[in-house]
């Protein structure tokens, strides 16, 4: 794939994908979609389904062309010179071509449509909000990002020759990216304020999470029945070491093989009854047997490592950073769920160009795939087409 200029919009593909502006007065004639006002015209529509299929035939080696509705007559024999079918497989029919190129069409439209729609929606969401960027700025990061990119300027030449796309086209695209970053900045910034109080209730509620539990390392014997566990207590003690008595006698496949050591064993981590007598148990005490569902225990505890807690003070930070990060994904996704009702219901699209951004989209009712749903500059960021923006008037 040819390397792009890949810019992700700061609010992602959540957020935007579900953004709409108003359509005022209808859809004027030279316009496929109206967007508050702002009309998305049939030539800027099919400057971007060049620049799509520049792109769709860059990853499959092929030469750019965009499909030819409604009857596809280029498509199907552009199709058919470059397909032959491998020996044994029929040659396709005209009309499963023509089927063919429709989806690659309709591909191309969703992701174009989509691109443009979403593209306006941020550029008068950012108007609406007061966000600005200056041309000097939106300069810099693009003379930044070209850099990286491209380190020859004859490198830059062939990507715009073989994208389709202009400096202007991609200047807007930076615009897009630096103005999405503020509007994210401004809506999470109200929610960046933390009181001591929800730290203090936060910390109350969640002792656990700032403690690290009692620690006991154990010495254990897992037997099938009760006496052999006994028995293997009374070889223990009359002077054999637990390590020969455990590789010996015991079932556990855990401890067996280490000479019956199990390290590190956290309250509530073993089976109820068991867990109940190694934390009840003192230090160097041989005890047991222990009758459990999965047979009998012996054990002795070797070391016990005490539990510790942060005090509020010191997990003050932690607590304050967690509480920060959820108040901005909660303003963030109630931004979304508010402009996703108010702005869809003022996109107006065109017949024959209605994606599911449009006011008027219906979903299929019996489909196992759908159509790319119209989405948003950082869903469709690896193609140019979907990574440009453009407003139209």
């Amino acid at each position: 794939m040819h390397r792009a200029l890949r810019i992700t919009a700061a609010l992602g593909a959540v957020l935007f994908a579900l953004l709409g502006l108003a359509a005022c007065g209808g859809i004027p004639g030279d316009a496929v979609v109206s967007v508050g006002g702002e009309s998305i015209k049939k030539t800027t529509f099919d400057h971007w389904m060049s620049v799509a299929a520049a792109s769709s035939a860059v990853s499959a080696g092929s030469k750019p062309v965009v499909p030819d509705p409604p009857s596809y007559k280029a498509c199907i024999a552009r199709t058919k010179a470059q397909s032959k079918p491998a020996k044994g497989q029929k040659t396709p029919t005209e009309a499963e071509l023509k089927k063919q190129c429709e989806q690659q069409y309709k591909t191309l439209q969703n992701e174009v449509l989509g691109f443009l729609i979403s593209s306006t929606w941020v550029l008068g969401e950012a108007n609406s909000l007061g966000v600005k960027v200056t041309d000097k700025e939106v300069k810099k990061q693009f003379e930044k990002i070209k850099s990286q990119q491209f380190p020859k300027a004859a490198e830059f030449e062939k990507f715009l020759k073989t994208s389709g796309q202009t400096v202007s086209d991609l200047l807007l695209r930076v615009k897009l990216n630096l103005l999405s970053s503020k509007i994210q900045q401004k809506i999470v910034k109200e929610k960046s304020k933390v009181t001591h109080k929800q730290i203090e209730t936060y910390y109350k509620n969640n002792p656990k999470r700032f403690g690290v539990p009692e620690k006991r390392d154990l010495l254990i014997i897992l037997t099938k029945t009760e006496d052999q566990a006994k028995k293997a207590k009374q070889e223990i003690e009359s002077g054999k070491s637990f390590e020969s008595v455990a590789k010996r006698v015991s079932i556990d496949p855990t401890s067996k093989s280490n000479g019956g050591k199990l390290p590190g064993v956290v309250k509530g981590q073993e089976e109820k009854s068991l867990d109940a007598a190694v934390f009840s148990a003192n230090k160097g005490v041989l005890t047991g047997p222990i009758k459990t569902p999965f047979g009998y225990y012996i054990f002795e505890v070797q070391s016990i490592k005490a539990g510790s807690q942060q005090t509020l003070k010191q997990a003050e930070a932690s607590i304050k950073a967690q509480l920060t990060a959820t108040q901005q994904q909660s303003a963030l996704s109630k931004f979304v769920k508010e402009f996703k009702k108010k702005w869809t219901a003022k996109t107006d699209c065109r017949a024959g160009y209605v994606v599911a951004d449009c006011k008027s989209y219906k979903a299929p009712k019996t489909s196992s795939t759908s159509a790319p749903a119209a989405t948003t500059p950082a869903s469709t960021a690896t193609t140019p087409a979907s990574t440009a923006t453009t407003s139209t008037k």
